[in-house]
């Protein structure tokens, strides 16, 4: 299911997948968006601050590979 979240635009021939920069934008959007849910879920008590911790330094190394792949491949 998340992996056809972002689907690339173009696969060459040699198999190499090219994405359009506006879904690697769109890829931020979304786990910002996730980041204010976890956010929201640990101050309502849904959930502890150790877990959302882990998954909020999940959530940012994501956003550091995905700009990485951003800079090197959209400009």
């Amino acid at each position: 299911m998340f992996a056809s979240m972002i689907t690339p635009n173009e696969i060459k021939r040699d198999g190499t997948k090219v994405y359009h920069g506006t879904q690697l934008v769109w890829a931020m959007d979304n786990l910002n968006d996730m980041q204010e849910y976890l956010y929201e879920d640990m101050v309502n008590g849904k959930i502890d601050e150790a877990t959302a911790e882990n998954y909020n330094e999940l959530l940012s190394e994501t956003q550091s590979f995905i700009q990485d792949f951003y800079e090197k491949q959209c400009h």
